[in-house]
């Protein structure tokens, strides 16, 4: 199975219905699949052969998943540009992929300019989404418009690349996940089968379509449901849109619902349409999750999964999610259990599995598992042993098959010989009614090698004090986790997909230093 026949497949059984919708616009599968088709056609024609690489910098928007589509379809190699990382990580991505096509919408024109620039294997930049085209850009529109709407005769198999996914995690080292055709259809096979997608589902999109997000888009294709695009994620506009376009399913990491709970007149707002919240990518905070819960319901689904590996390794289930029980909270903890199309494991430093309740790193093995990075077969051979990726996620396995991720590995602190996980501190200051986000790190210390330090973003009008914050830790933590230090800031630092980078936080700290991790 390719995920070029996945899209084939939803076109010829649901060619009449609503496919996708993005603002005033609300097109069927047949002219989403034309419109593909147009575009795989002028890919061809500017002499684009099956595995060149084309890369595209677009916010979400109908265009985002045309050009997937019309990228799978040619059986060229979909290379996403995350539209809020830097110049020099565009530069890198665009140069190390060798990629010959860039695809813009209007806003990135400026950046075009700058990756036209020095970048040698760029032969074309293609501008989408109407608005002026300027004079060195072709204009993808006006060329689709004439463009032969029939199936483009590529034979796609497989084994052949189908994207190149780039993935920092938090490490800040860009890598890119390659992905074949076939565990593109894995993915939508493996969401399908783990997430209860139905023919009349209303997809919610918000987050990037040129990430993890976009995995999302495929399997509600084949099912025959709507993908309902937002250009972006404003906390009051989600809000809104959700009231307006009554979805069946939201799909929200941790940051996008603490921002929704505290958007002022919440309740306000109806989820009755919705049937299921999934969220994942990073650690939510239990306590923003049971504030969910009681607002919205018993409707959240958890997934964990990487770049690596998309989109669903494990599942914490609605029905899993029960704050008012010991058991329950417990579970609200973890991230589910291991999903059938999955295998995970929790191995030592030397690859052997630990015992239940042993902290350990994730190792994990599936259909989707990416065949290795682009152009780095050290780090491919470190990462892929004997079939199994190993996440760097560090977590453990309960007597019941709950998998619980503690950490990064790279983020554990080690201070007077103790290992500290920085959830577990910040889980701890999100119960605190003031703080709306926190985060930990270690810092050197001379007497204890790492010092723990919190950055905390307080909710409006709300006031705490360092004291007052270390004694509530106190309160709950073994004494040795209590932050030593808590800094006040406006906001946390976050990756493109909204994920606080710690190691941000960690550089000033460390700058001239060796970490032991």
């Amino acid at each position: 199975m390719t995920g070029a026949e996945l899209i084939r497949r939803g076109a010829r059984h649901f060619a009449d219905r609503t496919a996708v919708v993005f603002g005033d616009q609300r097109l069927t599968y047949a002219e989403v699949d034309w419109s593909a088709n147009r575009l795989a056609h002028v890919f061809q024609d500017l002499g684009l052969k099956k595995g060149d690489r084309v890369a595209f910098l677009l916010a979400n928007s109908v265009h985002s998943i045309q050009i997937d589509f019309a990228v799978l379809k040619a059986g060229l190699v979909r290379v996403p540009l995350n539209t809020r990382l830097a110049l020099a990580e565009h530069r890198h991505m665009v140069q190390e992929t060798g990629a010959r096509l860039l695809i813009f919408s209007p806003e990135f024109q400026a950046r075009a300019v700058e990756l036209r620039e020095g970048t040698a294997s760029l032969i074309h930049l293609a501008q989408v989404g109407g608005g002026p085209v300027p004079e060195w850009a072709l204009d993808l529109d006006r060329l689709a418009l004439s463009a032969d709407a029939d199936e483009p005769e590529v034979v796609v198999r497989e084994d052949d690349l189908a994207t190149l996914q780039y993935t920092s995690g938090t490490t800040g080292v860009l890598k890119a996940a390659m992905h074949t055709q076939g565990t593109w259809a894995a993915i939508a096979l493996n969401i399908l089968t783990n997430l209860r997608i139905e023919r009349d589902d209303v997809m919610l999109h918000a987050a990037p379509l040129t990430h993890a997000a976009g995995t999302l888009v495929l399997p509600h294709w084949v099912r025959g449901a709507v993908n309902a695009v937002l250009p972006g994620f404003r906390p009051r506009e989600y809000l809104e849109a959700v009231d307006r376009l009554r979805p069946t399913t939201l799909n929200l990491v941790p940051t996008m619902i603490v921002m929704l709970l505290a958007e002022p007149e919440v309740e306000r707002y109806s989820f009755a349409s919705v049937r299921q919240i999934i969220y994942g990518a990073s650690p939510m905070p239990t306590e923003a999750l049971r504030r969910g819960i009681a607002l919205w319901g018993k409707k959240f689904v958890q997934y964990y999964g990487q770049t690596e590996s998309p989109l669903i390794l494990t599942l914490l289930e609605a029905e899993d999610h029960d704050p008012d029980t010991p058991d329950g909270m417990r579970r609200l903890g973890s991230c589910g259990r291991v999903v059938p199309t999955a295998e995970l494991r929790i191995v030592d430093e030397d690859g052997r599995d630990v015992p239940p309740g042993e902290t350990g790193e994730i190792a994990v093995r599936s259909s989707q598992n990416m065949i290795g990075y682009w152009q780095a077969p050290e780090l491919t051979a470190q990462t892929i042993v004997d079939g199994w990726i190993r996440t760097r996620d560090m977590g453990y396995q309960d007597a019941d098959g709950f998998v619980h991720l503690v950490d990064r590995k790279s983020d554990m602190i080690i201070t007077g010989g103790f290992n500290v996980y920085p959830r577990e501190v910040e889980d701890v200051l999100y119960r605190h009614p003031a703080v709306l986000e926190a985060a930990v790190i270690g810092v050197p210390d001379p007497q204890w090698g790492e010092a723990i330090k919190a950055f905390v973003v307080l909710r409006p009008g709300q006031h705490a004090t360092e004291a007052e914050l270390i004694a509530f830790c106190r309160e709950h933590l073994a004494s040795y986790k209590k932050p030593k230090s808590i800094e006040f800031v406006p906001s946390l630092p976050k990756s493109p997909v909204d994920k606080v980078l710690r190691r941000v936080l960690r550089e000033p700290y460390w700058q001239g230093r060796e970490r032991r991790i």
